[in-house]
């Protein structure tokens, strides 16, 4: 069946609202074999009629989110209501819904809310306990030559518990039986995504897969479509052509592998960052549990503070510079020692645009991990980017070589660019 999404709101046109509806969507409507074909963002007004007009005899079902609210921008439901020559009327029951929950947080309605029990009675409505708007389904008319329209709430917080709890059992109802293909994604690190593709793409085409690749920096997503089966059979073949790549083959990133992988094996974890600052610590504490492994961080930016927090020698730094193996394995280890921890990172580059030379151009960092009873380890990379960049590409590259070490997949048993 096709699907088409119309996101209206001139907040999302204006840039100051990111459009986060389309990839929730997708997401949920996946399983179920459907596929969105075109997406459309629109600012409140006519603009919606137009558009909506559009997905008669394209589309099976629209979704439509944004405009049910009570202010004078909320014209959704009356334009598609006027588009399908469908009466408004007010609805008792929607209404009383909207007082009880005015009442119980103490608030007065007025007409303005009202507003929001306005229904044809042709359309059933998707009930919201998460805010006064309920959602609207128009069943498709085959003579008028119209899909099933839904009209969604927009703010997330009303529009994912709706399109999960409402919205998902209409549409698997509406779905003809049949093979329904599934999707699994295997989640690659440090290699470009031309030889992600050179290593497996063909083999993959041949098994009847839809193959995609999704590139982001210093990662890489292998998308495969296709059913049970097919991706059963190439599970195998991708992991052993690109095993010691991959950090995880869900939709997880890789802060929440490593604080589930640590929290499993009982693991604690430190971190000294200088060119990074504090980025690798913020990625880490974002995640749920991250309390069970992450013991502290130590932001050193400043030589002195790489001194004093660390207890980096001064004249080490002296001699061979901030940036700079020993420099990073002294921080590594200065914070394994003041943690605790288990394992430590640490990190230290130039970030650039300036300070950089013919020895350590701009982008050079050197990345340590740490670990109690091991010789620690240290990495040299060039990350030649903007600022921001260069810090997630850091950040990911330390993350990584710790996992690899709780996998049993180090960089040095490799025989990858490392110093012991």
């Amino acid at each position: 069946m096709r699907v088409e999404v119309i996101n209206t709101g001139t907040e999302l046109m204006l840039g100051g609202t990111v459009n986060t509806h389309l990839a929730f969507i997708a997401r949920e409507l996946f399983p179920l074999g459907l596929r969105v074909q075109r997406q459309v963002t629109v600012p409140d007004g006519e603009a919606i009629r137009d558009v909506v007009r559009d997905t008669f005899g394209k589309a099976d079902i629209v979704l439509v989110t944004g405009g049910l609210g009570p202010t004078t921008d909320d014209i959704t439901r009356d334009i598609v209501a006027n588009l399908l020559g469908l009466r408004l009327e007010h609805d008792g029951e929607i209404w009383r819904a909207i007082e009880e929950r005015f009442a119980r947080r103490g608030l007065k309605t007025n007409d303005r809310v009202k507003l929001q029990a306005l229904r044809p009675r042709e359309a059933a409505v998707l009930w919201n306990p998460h805010g006064t708007a309920p959602g609207l389904h128009f069943p498709a008319l085959a003579e008028k030559g119209t899909p099933h329209i839904f009209l969604l709430p927009g703010p997330p917080r009303e529009l994912m518990p709706m399109v999960r709890e409402k919205l998902v059992p209409i549409l698997a109802a509406l779905l003809p039986h049949g093979v329904r293909h599934g999707m699994r994604t295997f989640r690659v690190l440090g290699i470009g995504e031309s030889v992600v593709e050179e290593s497996v793409g063909e083999s993959l085409l041949a098994m009847g897969l839809e193959v995609g690749y999704c590139a982001r920096p210093g990662e890489v997503d292998l998308r495969l479509i296709g059913t049970a089966d097919a991706l059963d059979r190439a599970t195998p073949l991708v992991r052993e052509r690109l095993g010691k790549w991959i950090f995880t083959s869900d939709e997880r990133e890789l802060p929440e592998v490593i604080v589930e992988k640590m929290t499993a094996l009982a693991k604690t974890l430190a971190v000294a960052e200088s060119c990074t600052g504090g980025f690798i610590a913020n990625q880490l504490t974002n995640v749920p549990g991250a309390s069970a492994v992450f013991l502290a961080g130590y932001v050193a930016y400043a030589n002195a503070a790489k001194t004093a927090a660390l207890g980096v020698d001064a004249v080490l730094i002296a001699q061979h510079g901030a940036v700079s193996e020993p420099v990073a394995r002294q921080m590594a280890e200065g914070a394994l020692e003041k943690s605790g921890a288990d394992f430590s990172l640490a990190t230290t580059g130039i970030a650039g645009p300036g300070g950089g030379s013919t020895e350590k151009p701009v982008g050079t960092v050197f990345i340590a991990l740490a670990a109690r009873g091991s010789a620690t380890l240290v990495l040299r990379e060039k990350f030649l980017t903007d600022r921001e960049t260069f810090k997630h590409r850091v950040s990911q590259t330390a993350l990584d070589l710790l996992l690899r070490r709780l996998d049993g997949r180090d960089r040095a048993a490799a025989g990858e660019d490392a110093k012991v």
